[in-house]
């Protein structure tokens, strides 16, 4: 048997294949396939609970008015959407449905709602009567926000009593009183309070001052009673010098706020004023309401402006507020300082009292007022200069003197005896439309002056335009209404107007404050919904 044979060995093909002295070929790469995640699946949303597109929703629609905005000339017509208390939307056609009130403007004029930059209440009686019945007559008038300058006597603020304790009293006695929203100037009364402005101003809100730039420490005559350091002479120009160096100081530890700064002075020169009246008894040529005006020369006023803004220069006080000026000579002077000194920032204002009468006002020595009425060739000077740019704003200086306390009983048309200063919140718009329009003033220009100015100027960032983000307070006024004026129509407490029989070719129909109606078609709205406004108000 032969032997067999070994089983023969097998090559693995790959090996087999190859040649024994080949090199293998590397293996061909496979192409990437990119990963792709799996879609999740859609979660199904039941048809009841599935998102609806919203739509826009306003708490107040104001249908075809014809928009009056500073700097925009003309008066577009449009609507005006409110919501929140503030101003979303202006234009054409908007949606009726999307508003839960609608007011029909019936085509007239919508001005933003003014900002009178110049009241002085608590003068004749308390603040808390006159913030409940003054602002009345404010409403009535156009007026949305108001700035009252207080000092002492009826709110106490008194040089006894540090800001710290008197502010926060103030407020508080007024809250729930006004029908306008609200801010306040104080008036320095001594270094103590010069030493509180910075805490008035970081703490409190307050950013505007006021006081006399009047040289001497005699009450002017016929003013009403002024404070002990008044009387005594303490308030001279030393004084306001020390008052300037202070708020220079604020401004350097709030450099952020220096823009809604202001000093406001009301310019006469005490002494003059005091000589002349002196000499009153012995001059028989000028009686009545032209007595009062000569025992306040015009030189009077320019010589306090000259004064103040030559101390505003030496100390760079931040700013500087020229109030009620009334005769061209003291206009001359103003703007002669600012361009000799232009780097100081001061603002010119006149009162609608000083635009509209003269100092032969047929209602004799209700109209006397500090400082007095003048010629008709100043009135019609401190028009001109309105017109041309040269005042800021026009105020009411509303300073509410009850007809009961107003003349003396005992010599009731002696001008010399009564007291002064009158309320006449209520026609400011009304007189400055009436008036203006018949000497060419356009729409703008009247709400740059009522509003945006003085808005701008006293730190109220959220007023003075009808554009979204501002507040909603629009004024209507039917700019073809024929009226006269009588003292008996007012919401004030006066009981008397000098501006009696005055004849108006505008008046004011409703008045929004933050969208709320407060006055409407002759009368009051609601309680008193005023808030007072820490400066600087952005809304």
């Amino acid at each position: 048997m032969s032997p067999s044979k070994p089983p023969r060995k097998r090559t693995p093909p790959a090996v087999a294949a190859a040649a024994p002295s080949a090199k293998p070929k590397p293996a061909t790469p496979r192409p990437k396939v990119p990963v792709v995640a799996a879609p999740k699946p859609k979660t199904m949303v039941p048809a009841s609970v599935a998102p609806v597109p919203t739509v826009e929703q306003w708490d107040l629609l104001v249908r075809d008015v014809r928009v009056v905005r500073p700097g925009k000339s003309g008066a577009a017509l449009a609507d005006i959407a409110v919501r929140g208390g503030k101003i979303v939307r202006v234009g054409r056609g908007l949606p009726a449905e999307h508003a839960k009130r609608v007011h029909d403007g019936q085509g007239m004029l919508a001005f933003p709602g003014l900002v009178d930059a110049n009241v002085h209440l608590g003068v004749y009686a308390t603040l808390e009567e006159d913030a409940a019945s003054e602002s009345r007559a404010m409403a009535q008038g156009g007026i949305t926000t108001s700035l009252c300058y207080v000092r002492d006597g009826q709110p106490s603020l008194e040089s006894s009593i540090p800001y710290a304790t008197a502010v926060p009293a103030l407020l508080s006695s007024v809250k729930g009183r006004f029908h306008t929203d609200y801010a306040f100037h104080l008036g320095p009364l001594d270094r103590r309070h010069l030493d509180e402005l910075e805490s008035v101003v970081g703490n409190l809100g307050i950013t505007s001052f006021q006081g006399f730039a009047s040289g001497a420490g005699s009450a002017l005559p016929g003013a009403p009673a002024e404070p002990r350091q008044w009387r005594e002479g303490k308030l001279d120009l030393a004084y306001l010098e020390s008052v300037m160096r202070a708020l220079r100081r604020v401004a350097e530890r709030f450099p952020e706020r220096r823009g809604d700064l202001s000093l406001g002075l009301h310019c006469e020169a005490a002494e003059l004023v005091a000589s002349y009246a002196r000499a009153l008894p012995k001059d028989h040529k000028a009686t009545g309401l032209r007595s009062h005006a000569s025992a306040h020369p015009a030189h009077a006023e320019a010589v306090a402006i000259a004064a103040a803004l030559q101390l505003a220069h030496e100390t760079e006080c931040p700013a500087v507020n020229l109030l009620q000026l009334s005769t061209r000579r003291g206009l001359s002077a103003a703007l002669a300082l600012s361009r000799a000194y232009p780097q100081l920032d001061v603002r010119r204002e006149v009162d609608i009292a000083h635009l509209c009468l003269d100092q032969d006002a047929p209602v004799g020595a209700l109209a006397k007022v500090n400082p007095p009425l003048r010629t008709r060739e100043d009135v019609e000077a401190l028009w001109q200069a309105l017109i041309d740019g040269q005042l800021h704003w026009v105020s009411s200086a509303h300073t509410c003197c009850r007809h009961e306390l107003k003349l003396d009983p005992q010599r009731p048309m002696d001008v010399l005896s009564a007291r002064s200063g009158f309320g006449c919140a209520e026609y400011l718009l009304p007189a400055l439309v009436s008036e203006g329009r018949r000497r060419g003033m356009d729409w703008a220009r009247i709400a740059e002056v009522t509003s945006w100015n003085p808005a701008r100027r006293f730190g109220l960032h959220a007023k003075g335009d009808l554009a979204p983000g501002f507040d909603a307070d629009i004024v209507l006024v039917d700019p073809d209404r024929n009226w006269t004026i009588h003292g008996v129509d007012s919401e004030s407490t006066q009981g008397y107007t000098p501006f009696e029989g005055l004849s108006m070719t505008a008046k004011v129909i409703t008045t929004f404050l933050r969208g709320q109606v407060v006055w409407d078609k002759g009368r009051i709205v609601g309680a008193p919904r005023g808030r007072f406004l820490a400066r600087p108000y952005k809304g």
